[in-house]
């Protein structure tokens, strides 16, 4: 069809793809695999595509998609939350991936059986991306990179030689923030820092076959320096007989410094006579939580769509679900019709119930933001005293679960509380966001 890239005219050094993904996290890999899967020709481009996975990916197991093998999930805890005054509340199952078992599991996916991905090492940005034959020519930095196709060409097959990609539709899978898109300013971050200690050590804050989502209580006393922004422990097992005891600030504009958390979550670990050995491994988390949806093209896809949740961080299960039904969406139009495949990825990712949805929860995030520091864990008291609130965290698409959620939040709330939830909720429906 006119206005497809040529993949038989294209020049020497530059490969061709049905679908170019940018960024080789869970979300990217799980999507080019499934490309490849449903019969397009897809490459996948990462800055490091060799480098491991090091951060902790947890889930809702209502979300993980059925086909998911054993060997991608580490433990199955049950989670609570724990309020300022030590009294818990059921959050009910729970899930902790094995970081090393799903990324065996979506290279497994690059490798066939629909044919295998083109791996690429190397970044785009913004002005990288144009269009092109009616498709479009991204250039890849540093170039020129080298790329192969993951698991069928010879150890010793001369690599490619390649500083420009031509694909009828490129995703942008680079993560939060996007590297295809410009900052717009200062974003509402979640931050944290946690240590990871053996589960005996771990027992006085976490018991076995538990996972704390939010511990509420105070780390200890205010120290020189602490900003009044509340924090809480954050706790999972690995699986291993190791656990991750996280000190975590759910959102702030700005995040709240790295440093702060370190020092608070020391002081807490102390409090319960927990001791952290020098060389115990330590996690660094700073990522925007208040993303705006991403333009039409390139496709925004995981967390530069945006599919995380601001409520918790979380957004790989949804990517996995959703990659193998936006792979059929797009292979119905591509290579023949970018702009239909364009559209119908539009129409999948972001349906009218999806809009609403994170709409609402972005409203929900500006609602915490906007709370004095000393009500917020107030707020989350009745956030988790509500019947519904399991069904704000998931389903982002399930917009009578978020209004149930929502309500049952209002309806628990103290005075004090509720007062501040419905100024926020006069500022969303009069600002119209």
């Amino acid at each position: 069809m006119p206005g497809a890239p040529d993949t038989a005219a294209a020049a020497p050094g530059v490969a061709t793809a049905a679908v170019l993904v940018l960024g080789g996290g869970p979300a990217g890999r799980a999507l080019a695999g499934a490309c490849a899967a449903a019969g397009l020709r897809t490459v996948l481009a990462d800055p490091a595509p060799d480098r491991p996975w090091t951060a902790t990916y947890c889930a809702w197991p209502e979300e993980l998609p059925p086909d998911l093998p054993a060997s991608a999930v580490a433990a199955r805890p049950h989670a609570h939350a724990v309020l300022p005054g030590g009294a818990r509340h059921r959050l009910g199952p729970y899930a902790v991936l094995d970081t090393a078992g799903l990324r065996a599991h979506l290279d497994d996916r690059l490798r066939g059986p629909g044919g295998a991905v083109t791996v690429v090492a190397g970044r785009a940005g913004a002005g990288d991306v144009t269009a092109h034959g009616g498709g479009h020519r991204v250039r890849l930095r540093p170039g020129p990179v080298r790329t192969g196709r993951v698991g069928t060409a010879p150890a010793d097959a001369p690599p490619v030689e390649a500083a420009l990609v031509e694909a009828a539709l490129v995703v942008d899978a680079t993560g939060a923030p996007s590297r295809l898109r410009p900052d717009p300013g200062v974003r509402a971050e979640q931050t944290a820092w946690g240590v990871v200690v053996d589960e005996r050590a771990a027992a006085p804050l976490l018991g076995p076959g538990e996972a704390v989502f939010m511990d509420w209580r105070s780390p200890g006393p205010a120290r020189p320096g602490w900003s009044d922004w509340p924090t809480f422990l954050y706790a999972v097992p690995y699986g291993d007989g190791t656990v991750l005891l996280e000190e975590t600030s759910l959102a702030r504009r700005p995040g709240l410094p790295l440093p702060e958390l370190r020092d608070r979550l020391a002081v807490r670990l102390a409090a319960h006579g927990i001791t952290v050995p020098a060389d115990a491994p330590a996690e660094r988390v700073r990522f925007p939580v208040d993303t705006p949806r991403a333009a039409r093209h390139p496709v925004g896809f995981g967390s530069a769509a945006p599919l995380v949740h601001p409520a918790t961080g979380f957004g790989v299960a949804p990517a996995l679900g959703l990659a193998p039904r936006l792979a059929a969406v797009l292979a119905r139009h591509l290579p023949h019709d970018p702009a239909a495949a364009t559209a119908a990825a539009h129409r999948l990712l972001w349906s009218p119930r999806a809009r609403a949805v994170h709409r609402l929860r972005r409203h929900g995030l500006r609602t915490v933001l906007e709370m004095p520091p000393d009500l917020v864990p107030g707020f989350f008291d009745a956030f988790f005293a509500g019947r519904r609130g399991r069904a704000f965290l998931t389903g982002r698409d399930d917009l009578g679960g978020t209004l149930a959620g929502m309500a049952g939040v209002f309806r628990a709330a103290p005075p004090s509380v509720r007062t501040r939830m419905l100024r926020s909720a006069v500022t969303f429906h009069s600002s119209g966001r």
